[in-house]
């Protein structure tokens, strides 16, 4: 699962569509008693090479206004084209179904949200054709939840606003408060929810504290996270036994290594190059020739989140 605060924002409403009654309750936007929801296709390509694609798309049927569709998309930054493209997506959705469609915008930086909440009118200042109005949760409106009674009595919305506060300076609290609520869940819920989670929070420091709560405080000894954890455990000890191997080696050979030379080996965290430093130091003269001219770019850059 690709680790990105994007995915988890809106893929958390397809995997629990009746989240959005509890987040229109909190925007205090009624939309009726949701009776049943269909997930559809996200690709609004035209026949023209043009792909435009949403993040989330469903279609909600309620018992006192019939149905509707709700187009999620989840936004990182200000993007002045957006809005363009959101008027597209509504309008395009009205044609091709024949029903009302509604843009609920999430976001985990407050001013993003705030830029988001704005209507964004279309046509001159005379008559604007077109009023695009989105519904936007975000830290600016997503309730702070830092008590495990809280929690527990909506998972679903307080992890979506766990990952709406990944930069609330009580994300710690927050964070005990939804681990501890998952803790007294069925695994077939608190799994996937606290995958969410990680994934909401990308490749921020806390990211280790949720980690390591879903280790102390709960039960999810098959949740993927706890196995990426002992998998980095694993390969840890790997790349120090093969550093340590490469040391000893030299050691052996009488070949003196300097600082700097112990240092990079012991920090490298590719094994492949790894590998490549203990066959040379079979042969090598010295730690430089083991090391190589060409070694600082064998280790591989980490790849940043998409959005």
């Amino acid at each position: 699962m690709v680790s990105s605060p994007h995915e988890a924002m809106h893929r958390i409403f397809e995997e629990y569509p009746a989240l959005f009654a509890s987040v229109a309750e909190v925007l205090g936007v009624p939309f009726g008693t949701l009776v049943s929801v269909t997930a559809l296709p996200t690709d609004l390509t035209e026949t023209r090479p043009l792909e435009r694609r949403l993040d989330t798309l469903l279609r909600f049927e309620t018992e006192e206004e019939g149905e509707f569709l709700l187009a999620v998309e989840a936004q990182g930054k200000r993007d002045p084209a957006k809005p363009a493209s959101w008027a597209y997506y509504l309008s395009y959705l009205f044609n091709k179904y024949g029903q009302h469609p509604v843009l609920l915008v999430v976001c985990q930086d407050r001013a993003t949200a705030e830029w988001a909440s704005q209507p964004v009118h279309f046509g001159p200042p005379q008559w604007a054709s077109l009023i695009l109005r989105p519904l936007v949760a975000g830290p600016h409106n997503m309730p702070v939840i830092t008590q495990e009674t809280e929690a527990r009595k909506d998972p679903v919305l307080a992890t979506l606003a766990a990952i709406t506060h990944a930069d609330n300076p009580d994300v710690g609290a927050i964070l005990k408060a939804v681990s501890s609520a998952l803790g007294t869940l069925p695994e077939k819920l608190s799994i996937p929810l606290s995958e969410l989670v990680t994934q909401g929070l990308g490749k921020r420091p806390v990211r280790e504290q949720w980690r390591n709560l879903m280790v102390v405080d709960t039960s999810f000894y098959k949740s993927w996270i706890v196995e990426e954890i002992r998998d980095e455990s694993r390969e840890e000890g790997r790349e120090q036994d093969r550093a340590s191997s490469i040391l000893e080696l030299l050691q052996a050979r009488g070949i003196e290594v300097p600082k700097e030379a112990r240092e990079r080996i012991t920090t490298c965290h590719d094994l492949d190059v790894l590998k490549t430093w203990f066959q040379r130091a079979i042969t090598a003269e010295s730690t430089a020739e083991v090391l190589g001219q060409d070694a600082p770019d064998e280790e591989p850059s980490s790849e940043e989140d998409r959005h």
